[in-house]
Order: C-alpha cells, then sequence, then structure tokens
C-alpha cells in the first residue's frame, strides 16, 4: 500500500513538472518554438513521459494552458451559487474569480501564454471559450434574470453580466498596470480578500442600478 502511495505521488510530481516546465516555455517561445525535449530536460522527465500523461506536445500545450490556474474564472462553477442570497453568491463569485492572483510567478506565466496565444492561436482559447467561459457567463445571466424577475433574458443583462465579470478581468490583464500604479491592492493575498469583497459590493450596486432603470423605464 504505501508503495503504491508513494509511486502515485511520484507519478503526480513528474506530471506537475512537466506542465510548469511546458508553461514557461510555451509562454517564452510559443507552441510552435519550444521544443518537447527542452521542456522534458527542465523537468527532469523522460520524453516518452509526455505522451504517457497528455498524449502529444498539443495535449501538453492544452494542460499548460488550463490547469496551473486551478480555479480560474473560466472554472468557477457559478451554478452552484443559484441557492444563495445575491451578496453571499457574488462574495463567492469574486473570491474564487481571484483566486489566481495570488500564484505569482506562476499567474504571470499563464497570462503571458494566454496573450501569446491570441497572437499566435492554436485553437485552445476557443475550445476555452466553449467548454468554460461561456457556460458560466450563461449561469451568471440566468442568475441576474432571476434577480431582475425578468421573464426574458435580453441584450441589457449580458452587458451587465460582462460588465460584472469585467471588473475582475481588469485585474488578470492589467496586474502590472495596477502594481505599479498601486501595488497595495495585489500584494497580499489578504489584500486580493479584501479587493474580491469590495468588486462584490460594487456588483451589487450595479444590479441594483439596473433593477431601478427598469423600473424607471416602465414608469415613463
Amino acid at each position: 500500500m504505501v508503495k503504491n502511495e508513494n509511486t502515485e505521488t511520484e507519478s503526480h510530481g513528474a506530471r506537475s513538472r512537466l506542465v510548469l516546465a511546458a508553461l514557461r516555455q510555451f509562454a517564452e517561445k510559443g507552441f510552435e518554438a519550444a521544443t518537447t525535449r527542452e521542456i522534458c530536460e527542465a523537468a527532469g522527465a523522460n520524453i516518452s513521459a509526455i505522451r504517457y500523461y497528455f498524449g502529444d506536445k498539443a495535449g501538453l500545450y492544452r494542460a499548460a494552458f488550463t490547469e496551473p490556474m486551478g480555479d480560474s474564472p473560466c472554472h468557477t462553477n457559478i451554478e452552484t451559487y443559484s441557492d444563495l442570497p445575491l451578496a453571499e453568491a457574488l462574495n463567492r463569485l469574486f473570491r474564487e474569480f481571484l483566486e489566481p492572483l495570488k500564484k505569482g510567478e506562476e499567474f504571470r506565466l499563464v497570462m503571458k501564454l494566454h496573450f501569446r496565444e491570441m497572437i499566435e492561436p492554436t485553437g485552445a482559447w476557443q475550445q476555452e471559450i466553449d467548454a468554460e467561459i461561456k457556460p458560466q457567463h450563461e449561469a451568471l445571466v440566468s442568475m441576474l434574470k432571476e434577480y431582475l424577475g425578468l421573464q426574458h433574458i435580453d441584450a441589457d443583462v449580458h452587458r451587465l453580466a460582462f460588465a460584472i465579470i469585467g471588473m475582475a478581468v481588469h485585474f488578470y490583464v492589467g496586474q502590472e498596470v495596477v502594481s505599479a500604479i498601486s501595488p497595495q491592492i495585489l500584494d497580499t493575498p489578504e489584500a486580493i480578500d479584501v479587493l474580491a469583497e469590495r468588486l462584490a459590493a460594487y456588483a451589487l450596486s450595479m444590479i441594483e442600478g439596473e433593477a431601478m432603470r427598469r423600473t424607471q423605464a416602465g414608469n415613463s
């Protein structure tokens, strides 16, 4: 039993090293220029390990593109918030959304890889949009529809959903700018948790504002 547990631990460690080494290589060089040999050397792994764990180079790229973020914006399960009061649901949403910001250098590499993917697309972003981002957007839109008491989802509900998530996305794509202007906002895990609380409060105000706008429009 101990032997099996040790083997499983070693296997997980080898796989994790490959993902991290691949993240560094792909972020710096892109999919085409990074070689599997360089990645395996950096990870201290045999070249056959890529086939064993990921199937091929493309599979390793997908793992490096998605796995280091853990509970990222794309993997936050908004559907599980449906039974919570709105304020609590928003707090949980932003806390989980911003959690990857606590990963430091690893997070910066992920963002660099994501930016590179936009310039040199491999199809990874489209897969992420279809599998994760679009369903999560639809879940948030559904939550807003219920809170606003709407019969149908219209363009303004989508605008509101994008605006809410956009507040948090800004701290992903603009991390270096934020850190240069007001570093205390992101410099500790505790500061990031405070940011999540503030964004949840801002989002609640936005939703209440939209509800008021609709009421006034209906009465005019």
